[in-house]
This record gives structure tokens, C-alpha cells and sequence, in this order.
């Protein structure tokens, strides 16, 4: 009966991009009990809205809006004493939250949003935060209000944006509760040198600059990568269902998410040194999605090389080619040039000639028509810099033009070093 009450009902909105400063919760083991009832109400709202969209087909009426939504979960909650007992700002939120991800998937910028599990998604969002919703206990040590919670501590790391009229608490995997304000973040001012650098993303090192600069990121050592293999055989032991193995299951997501929060760590590091440093930054304009696309294909059709690229996905993922791109956008607006990834890895920096053997490995690059080497990497992120449009290439014309067979330019022969210039010089008499 509750379903199909419930099932009628069901709309939120992201606009412009707004910063989330994310701090560690502190709940008391009562407060978590209660928080995890917020997360329950606010999943089980959410996947009757999923559920009321399957019901549509083309020719019916359309699906009730998030007023109409509104309306109907306020019957449902006049009728059903476990759903009363929560919060209504988190069941109507998470309305308002499936609204927005319809409204993005429409438009074509998001994916269709999916049916939320427990254990997997568990948070909430409470809208409206009043001034003295929150305030700071001492050096370390904040709280917030929370509906039907009460005052709940959090780590203080850094200062609560001022302009904060909401939040988000989450609860990972591993068990980390976490709430995050949101605020419209301030843009890093350009240093105004006229410097621009050119960013290659790859799988060994995740970011080369043209400046020579190669930047891993921190991923998990050596003995944890070990811990996480022989957790992840005994999980395969493990019988579904039991103890032991809920119990590998929590251990093995504290290593995933420690290995996450490296790689956020880096990712925001790495882009505020960036926006700080330079004026224009110029990327590859990568479809990451389509980059990560499973090749199994289908039984009819099945793919090639299945778990190699099954294993090149999960190294591109692990990179965060997408979230850095993501965040220099948000940090430096438009200051991010996105360029054709045509042949960057190919075309030597040096002369512009497009050779795919002078990729000599991963890691090394010579060219064979000028000899200039140097690291295969930082050649792509330095032709990734002249073709954001502030460098014209050796060949003549744009640098995103298709490779053309012509001989170095003689300037860019003698900064090399090179010999031979009499003889173009020579050439040159003759025409003349």
C-alpha cells in the first residue's frame, strides 16, 4: 500500500557550478543512527521517484512535476507514521534533487539518474541554513544543526563560508561520515605574466607540464597494494552473506578511499598551483567517456582485447583526467583552451614534423628528422601549448592542421645546433 501511495509522488536544481567545502562529521552513535534514518528516507523518496518514471510510455499523461510530487508525498506522510517521524526538508530535497538530474539528463549534459542502494548511497541535503545553523567551537572543533539530529561536531579544517545556505551529508563506504557547504567559490585571479603551459594527461605520469614538469599522482605503496590482493582473496573465500565478509568488505573500501582521497588531494593541489602560475592553460580536448567505454562488445559482436582495456580504463579513471580538466574550469574560467589531440604525442615540438616512430617507448621521444629527444610526454604537452593558438608550429601555418611533409625551417635548425644552414642559404640564392 505504501508503494502505491507513494508511487505518485515525486522534482532540485544546480545551475551555475557552486564549491563544496567538505569537513569530516563527528556524529555520536546515536546521531548516526539517525542520520542513517535521514539517508534512508531520502533513498527510499528517491527511488519511487525512479520508479514512477518507469511507469511512463509516450501517448500517456506526462509524470507529475515536484509540486505535484510535493502534494503527494504530504499525504503519504499524513498516512504513514515511519515516514512522519523524518525529516520533510530531507524527503523533499531529495524531490528536488531526482527533479535536477531529470532536468540535466533532458538536456543531454548528464547520464538518466539510477536507483540509489543502501550501503553505496547514503546521503541527504538540507537547504535554508540559517547563520547560527553553524558555529565553531574552538581551534578544531565545529558544529552544525541538523533536523531532527541536533548539533552535531565536525572537523573545522577551514573556515565555513560565509555565503553557505546549504549542505550535504554523506556517508562513504568505508564508513566516513562527511558534510559539505555549498558556496559560489571565488575564481583564482591569473598571475598576469602571459605565461602559457601546455597539460598532457597520461596513465604512467598523470600530468606532464611543457615546462618539463612531470607530476605523479600518489596512488596507494607498495604494501598496501599488497594488503588490498589479499583482501581481495579473501573476500573471494568469504561466504555472501556472512560477517566476515562484511568485514573485508569495510576493509578493503578504507584502502579504496584512501587511494580517493590522494587522488582528490592531488587533483585540487595541482589545479590551484596551475590557475596560480599561469595565464592561459591548454588541455586536450579528450572524451573521457568514450575513452572509457567497455570494449566486451556483445555475443554476436564480442570485442577485442577486452581486459587490456579493461585495464587501460581503470588507469585512466585512476588519473582523474577528467576531474582535473574539470577543476582547472572551475578555478581559472575561461583560461582553460581545450585543443585537437591530433597527433600531439606524434609531432615533434621542435621542427613539426608528425613521425609515429619517433615515439620510441612510453616514456621517450626522438625525432627522426631533427633529432631533437627529449620526454615523450613533455613533447605532447608542449605541442598541446602551441596549439592553444600562442605559438605557430615549424611547419607553417596552424598547428592543428593535418601532418604535412616538408623540411625543418633553417631558424628552428640552427636553435638546435645544427649544421647545413649555408647549404638552405645556398638554396635560397639560387631562386632568387
Amino acid at each position: 500500500m505504501a508503494g502505491h501511495l507513494l508511487l505518485r509522488v515525486l522534482s532540485v536544481a544546480v545551475g551555475k557550478f557552486v564549491g563544496m567545502s567538505r569537513f569530516r562529521l563527528q556524529p555520536t552513535p546515536t546521531q548516526e543512527a539517525m542520520l542513517l534514518e535521514h539517508c534512508g528516507h531520502a533513498r527510499f523518496v528517491w527511488n519511487l521517484a525512479i520508479e514512477q518514471h518507469a511507469y511512463w510510455r509516450p501517448g500517456r499523461r506526462p509524470v507529475p512535476g515536484f509540486a505535484e510530487q510535493c502534494r503527494q508525498l504530504t499525504r503519504a506522510r499524513a498516512e504513514f507514521d515511519w515516514l512522519r517521524t523524518g525529516s520533510v526538508t530531507v524527503q523533499q530535497q531529495a524531490l528536488k534533487d531526482f527533479a535536477q538530474a531529470m532536468t540535466n539528463f533532458l538536456s543531454g549534459t548528464h547520464r538518466r539518474p539510477t536507483w540509489r542502494k543502501r550501503g553505496r548511497h547514503e546521503g541527504f541535503r538540507i537547504v535554508a541554513v540559517k547563520p547560527d545553523g553553524v558555529r565553531r567551537l574552538s581551534r578544531r572543533v565545529g558544529e552544525v544543526r541538523i533536523p531532527k539530529v541536533g548539533w552535531v561536531r565536525f572537523r573545522w579544517s577551514r573556515p565555513v563560508a560565509a555565503s553557505a545556505k546549504s549542505y550535504r551529508v554523506t556517508r562513504d563506504r568505508a564508513g566516513r561520515w562527511h558534510i559539505a557547504f555549498a558556496a559560489v567559490p571565488d575564481p583564482i585571479p591569473a598571475p598576469g605574466s602571459g605565461e602559457v603551459v601546455g597539460v598532457d594527461r597520461g596513465v604512467v605520469v598523470a600530468a606532464a607540464l611543457s615546462t618539463g614538469e612531470l607530476l605523479p599522482l600518489p596512488g596507494l605503496r607498495d604494501t598496501e597494494k599488497a594488503r588490498l590482493l589479499r583482501l581481495l582473496q579473501k573476500l573471494s573465500r568469504a561466504k555472501p552473506g556472512s560477517n566476515r565478509r562484511a568485514k573485508v568488505k569495510a576493509a578493503i573500501a578504507r584502502l579504496k578511499a584512501r587511494e580517493s582521497d590522494r587522488r582528490k588531494d592531488w587533483v585540487e593541489k595541482t589545479s590551484t598551483g596551475l590557475a596560480r602560475r599561469f595565464d592561459v592553460i591548454a588541455v586536450e580536448d579528450l572524451n573521457v567517456r568514450a575513452m572509457t567505454r567497455s570494449s566486451k562488445g556483445t555475443t554476436d559482436a564480442p570485442g577485442r582485447n577486452v581486459r587490456a582495456k579493461a585495464g587501460l580504463n581503470r588507469g585512466i579513471l585512476a588519473a582523474g583526467w577528467g576531474r582535473l580538466v574539470t577543476r582547472l574550469e572551475h578555478k581559472a574560467p575561461q583560461r582553460v583552451h581545450k585543443v585537437d589531440p591530433a597527433y600531439t604525442s606524434q609531432r615533434c615540438s621542435a621542427c613539426g614534423t608528425v613521425n609515429a616512430k619517433s615515439r620510441e617507448s612510453q616514456a621517450a621521444f626522438a625525432c627522426r628528422s631533427c633529432g631533437f629527444a627529449c620526454n615523450a610526454d613533455v613533447n605532447a604537452a608542449r605541442n598541446i601549448r602551441n596549439a592553444a593558438g600562442h605559438a605557430v608550429s615549424a611547419r607553417g601555418g596552424g598547428s592543428l592542421e593535418r601532418p604535412v611533409n616538408r623540411e625543418p625551417q633553417s631558424t628552428l635548425l640552427t636553435a638546435q645546433g645544427w649544421v647545413g644552414i649555408p647549404r638552405l642559404r645556398a638554396r635560397e640564392d639560387v631562386k632568387a
